[in-house]
């Protein structure tokens, strides 16, 4: 109940900002009445998540007076979570909550939009799809399946997930199951891991029961609801294939064409204020979880350096790889590229330079 009071605050808080540019009043009295339905590709237990298409949908109806009304099914209510996607691309539903990455199965582009082992994090993903072109490049590529792409959060760097046992060289990874979405576990593949790509409400019993030995999912706060600390005690860091992990909402391009020029633009600033909150809510959430779980016994594990090393050559390796048999990505992946070593240009010279002194002052 408290969380939903603080959707309803904050979407009616951003609506009374925003009622000038968007015309509400105007919206309210003559708009057309229109109902959508999202699927998540999140259980409705992992509240800062799933909450994002809450957020939007109570935003976007503070916007439009209630007359553009979307309702939020969780994963597997209409679809199983992994094939939200897919429902719009049908046009099963008009729109989804899920991570891009989930289906490289599609085509490995789809990683890009989610984040790249060892890329960006996720203040560098914003600036590159808000002003360095990215929009237009992931669109242009999604068009291929017959949606848009919004961004609609992000959980900032994650965890390397709950390991059984302590792994500290390359060979101790071979024969390991591992739940691990994205190109991640492509890479993980290389070095003798066995990726497992299960949605997130199924992954605790596929831990409890042995059917993997390991698992990863965000970070603190979500894998203590999710309870893997009671079955996995090693919990490593860092998630170097996800350095940020950004969500997207996904629009089917017919039901997007047939919304009115104030219902998108309704529509695009709840999405830009989801991105916005989720990644705030997540760097409050994360060191209060983190020092529960330290609590109840967790094991707070590096990956070693030789790990990581490793991983890192297999990733250019991949990329590389890629781009040359797929067109698509070496469209996208080349520009995303170029916008990396700006990015990580100015960071060093500022933002990493501050935070390594800090740390090591704390």
């Amino acid at each position: 109940m408290q969380r939903r009071d603080f959707l309803k605050k904050a979407s009616l808080g951003t609506a009374a900002a925003s009622a000038a540019t968007l015309a509400g009043p105007a919206i309210a009295e003559s708009g057309p009445l229109v109902k959508w339905r999202l699927t998540s590709s999140f259980p409705k237990s992992l509240d800062t998540i799933y909450g994002g298409a809450e957020l939007l949908a109570d935003h976007v109806r503070a916007l439009t007076g209630g007359r553009f009304d979307i309702r939020v099914f969780a994963g597997g209510e209409i679809v199983p979570g992994l094939q939200a996607l897919d429902a719009v691309q049908q046009g099963t539903v008009e729109c989804c909550h899920t991570c891009s990455y989930y289906y490289v199965g599609k085509d490995k582009t789809f990683g890009i939009g989610t984040a790249l082992p060892f890329g960006l994090n996720a203040r560098q993903h914003n600036a590159w799809v808000y002003y360095g072109g990215g929009q237009k490049l992931l669109d242009d590529f999604y068009a291929n399946f017959n949606v848009l792409s919004f961004l609609g959060g992000n959980s900032g760097a994650q965890m390397g997930g709950w390991w059984r046992k302590e792994v500290k060289t390359v060979a101790e990874l071979k024969g390991i199951k591992m739940r691990i979405a994205g190109l991640g576990g492509s890479i993980f593949s290389e070095l003798g891991v066995v990726p497992q790509q299960i949605a997130g409400g199924d992954i605790y019993p596929a831990l409890e029961k042995g059917t993997i030995d390991a698992a990863e999912w965000v970070g603190p706060y979500d894998d203590e609801k999710l309870g893997f600390y009671k079955v996995a005690k090693n919990y490593y860091y860092p998630g170097w294939w996800e350095p940020s992990a950004a969500i997207h909402f996904f629009v089917n391009r017919k039901a997007w064409d047939s919304l009115p020029k104030e219902y998108q633009l309704a529509f695009q600033s709840a999405a830009r204020e989801v991105n916005l909150m989720m990644l705030a809510e997540y760097d409050h959430k994360n060191p209060i979880a983190l020092s529960r779980l330290l609590q109840n016994g967790v094991k707070l594990q590096r990956f070693s350096d030789q790990i990581l090393d490793a991983a890192y050559r297999v990733a250019q390796q991949m990329y590389a790889d890629e781009a040359a048999r797929n067109p698509a990505f070496k469209k996208v992946y080349g520009e995303w590229e170029r916008y990396r070593k700006t990015e990580n240009a100015w960071f060093g010279v500022a933002e990493t330079r501050m935070d390594s002194f800090v740390q090591t002052r704390r």
